[in-house]
């Protein structure tokens, strides 16, 4: 990677001088202007500077822009000489002129980072914050009816007791996937994960994703609509159907007062479009701005919070690093959409 990184900085810098060469002996051929040429080459070193990466290819650049600008546009042509005061003071100027702007841009850019981490931060905290509240509510939960059946064991009926187990089973399935989403959400918080794609048949993609979506929600019905054609997808499945299935249950968690649920899948171009949609409430204007990168929006309805944040959030996360795009909105029919892209197969 570094050495990728050398060359590219490296084919920036040598393309931007060799055009602003040639410009410059166009505007001085044609134009008889060349007082322009050292803007020409201050720019180029600007542009150097803003696509490279630290000093010295600007610092480079600048240099060799001084020694062009003497040497093939300052009397005496095609030729250096730094004994004219004229040619000398041209020269520090040029190089004190494209050092600074060396400078500005490794600002600029230092600048860019420091926000971008503080965002990281500030995303973090956000998810603890989330994490710490939501955690408690289903252990809080599971130890209070356990306790409760420890205590009392013997004077509770039979009934009591299945409706405590019940509620032991799902808020233990609820944590087994707030960790998966909080494991995949720490898989790709770093830039050197790879993501291995594979060839994946839609069919048993989506066979797949329901059965362990109806293992937990066995009496949602999801209607189906994908293409009767052989699909097949580049993704990794197992992160795919953590996608729908987080999709899937967000519905049934949030989508206040539906009575349908569907998934679509259709190809368009070489990309598989999903589609998951609800003709509930819809989603809240305000939610709908940050409903991919929050961590504070909450369902109270049952007694229980579940984080709709964490699981959209990872979704997102798992989709851009497929490359492809999600995206959310309102159905002018009532209800929310839901949308992601995944590429096809090419043919061979």
């Amino acid at each position: 990677m570094k050495n990728n990184s050398i060359l590219k900085n490296t084919v920036h810098t040598i393309v931007i001088l060799t055009c602003a060469f040639f410009l410059s002996l166009l505007i001085d051929k044609f134009f008889s202007a060349s007082g322009l040429v050292s803007a020409i080459f201050v720019l180029a070193v600007f542009l150097v500077s803003l696509l490279t990466q630290g000093y010295v290819y600007g610092l480079i650049s600048a240099f060799i822009s001084m020694l062009a600008v003497n040497f093939a546009f300052t009397f005496p042509y095609f030729e250096f000489n730094f004994t004219i005061q004229e040619n000398a003071i041209s020269a520090v100027i040029l190089i004190a002129v494209t050092s600074l702007s060396c400078a500005l841009t490794a600002k600029i850019r230092h600048h860019e980072a420091l926000q971008t981490e503080t965002e990281k931060e500030k995303m973090r905290a956000n998810l603890l914050r989330a994490i710490s509240h939501d955690l408690r509510t289903p252990l809080t939960a599971i130890y209070g009816s356990a306790s409760t059946m420890a205590d009392n064991y013997t004077t509770r009926s039979d009934e009591d007791k299945l409706t405590m187990l019940t509620g032991i089973k799902d808020d233990s399935q609820w944590l087994i996937r707030m960790v998966e989403n909080l494991l995949s959400i720490t898989k790709f918080d770093t830039d050197n994960v790879k993501l291995i794609k594979s060839s994946t048949v839609l069919e048993e993609l989506i066979d797949s994703s329901l059965s362990k979506f109806h293992k937990r929600y066995p009496d949602i019905a999801v209607e189906i609509d994908i293409p009767e054609d052989f699909v097949t997808v580049m993704a990794d499945p197992l992160l795919i159907e953590q996608v729908l299935i987080n999709l899937l249950e967000n519905t049934v968690q949030h989508a206040k007062g539906f009575t349908r649920l569907s998934l679509k899948v259709f190809t368009l171009g070489k990309q598989a479009i999903f589609e998951v949609k609800d003709d509930g409430s819809g989603i809240d204007p305000d939610v709908l701005k940050t409903i991919f990168t929050s961590f504070s929006h909450s369902n109270t309805s049952d007694g229980k919070t579940h984080s709709m944040g964490i699981g959209l959030s990872v979704c997102a996360t798992i989709i851009k690093a497929h490359g492809g795009c999600i995206s959310a909105e309102n159905d002018k029919d009532g209800g929310a959409v839901f949308r992601f892209t995944l590429d096809l197969e090419e043919s061979i």
